[in-house]
């Protein structure tokens, strides 16, 4: 708390927050300005002396990554402070900082043998391999505990996969993945490399740049050292890295949405209509007046949430209260500041109208709005 009793981030963070700003103020963006309107990445001779510096000069690398392995090992405060200031790019909804701090693998790999760790998240770290996660079926994502129909069957030294994923984000560009699978003991997690035979790929158009990918398995064979963790434990084994994962994902939103409303105030500054500042028009202050707030309230959630998960505590509640809040907030504020700019809001010179693109998508992907309602209502009512 500072002298007027407001709550402030530790000193550490406000340092931390004003580096990322500026290396995307003077690095990020400028580079990103070279590419077409919706290109979803950077190319090596852009992108990898903007990993230099940021490993240089930040000191930042894969902000969810153990330190032994490569990473910053930042705590989920400090990431969501990272991920609200790396979300300020055309392509940050999808590659925060364009991909210039690095990407995670998935954290829940770093619970898997030495040889496990060894071969995919060492692995990933030093080489910048592309990893998924496959989770979701065409039967239901909502409910994958239950709505899991992959199957892996035990046949002396290997599993056989058989079954289809859907919504898997990476999955094309990726060497690696983690496939959730129903076996004898219950869902249990496998590692797949993207060379095994009997796995197939397919990008499925949706109305963001880039696509999603279904994910196919037929009598593909997986070795028992690739199952990570128990078997029968993968659901459980990932849970904290689902949960933890939606804190981030509720800040990345709130820098677009940060991002959104100093553009719009910027443009109200100087736009003139009938003889006047459009910032001088009641109906233009109310709307970022209202954005403001609900940005404000959005971020308070999550901060909070994430200070009390590097407490040590269970933020399962306070996670989906972040994650429904912010998402749907996001869609707010980006749809009032294209309204601000009028025609020149939706024009791809512009980064709003594929924002406001990403934010419809972003309600969704995490488990949607309706799902969070229900763990957040069931919490309250069994109290």
């Amino acid at each position: 708390m500072d002298d007027n009793g407001a709550w402030e981030l530790p000193s550490e963070l406000v340092l931390l927050r004003d580096n990322i700003k500026r290396f995307m103020q003077d690095e990020v963006r400028p580079a990103e300005e070279k590419l077409e309107h919706d290109a979803y990445k950077m190319p090596p001779e852009l992108l990898n002396p903007l990993q230099t510096k940021a490993q240089d000069q930040l000191g930042i690398w894969c902000i969810n990554t153990p330190k032994k392995f490569g990473g910053s090992e930042l705590s989920l405060l400090a990431q969501a402070v990272v991920a609200e200031e790396a979300a300020q790019c055309r392509m940050g909804a999808y590659v925060p900082a364009c991909g210039a701090i690095g990407v995670d693998p998935p954290n829940v790999i770093f619970d898997g043998t030495e040889a496990q760790i060894e071969k995919y998240g060492r692995r990933t770290i030093e080489q910048g391999l592309k990893a998924f996660v496959a989770i979701s079926e065409p039967g239901g994502g909502s409910d994958p505990a239950r709505a899991i129909q992959c199957k892996a069957e035990r046949q002396d030294d290997h599993y056989i996969l058989n079954g289809t994923k859907l919504w898997i984000t990476g999955a094309e560009a990726a060497e690696w993945g983690l496939v959730f699978a129903r076996t004898e003991a219950g869902i249990s997690c496998f590692i797949v490399d993207k060379e095994m035979a009997g796995i197939s790929t397919r990008p499925v158009p949706v109305i963001r740049s880039y696509s999603p990918s279904e994910v196919t398995f037929t009598n593909c064979k997986v070795p028992v050292e690739n199952l990570l963790g128990e078997e029968g434990r993968g659901f459980a084994l990932c849970q904290k890295w689902l949960v933890h994962a939606r804190i981030p994902y509720s800040a990345n939103v709130i820098g677009i949405a940060q991002r959104s409303l100093e553009l719009a105030i910027e443009w109200a500054r100087q736009r003139e209509t009938f003889r006047s500042a459009l910032a001088d028009k009641q109906a233009i202050q109310w709307m970022i007046a209202d954005s403001e707030i609900e940005i404000r309230a959005a971020r308070l959630l999550t901060y909070q949430a994430a200070w009390q998960a590097d407490l040590g505590n269970d933020i399962k509640v306070a996670a989906s209260m972040a994650k429904v809040y912010s998402t749907e907030m996001a869609g707010r504020v980006v749809d009032r500041c294209i309204q601000i700019f009028g025609g020149m809001g939706v024009a791809a010179e512009m980064p709003l109208e594929r924002w406001y693109r990403e934010m419809r998508i972003k309600r969704i992907g995490e488990g949607p709005s309706e799902v969070h309602r229900m763990v957040i209502a069931r919490d309250l009512l069994s109290r």
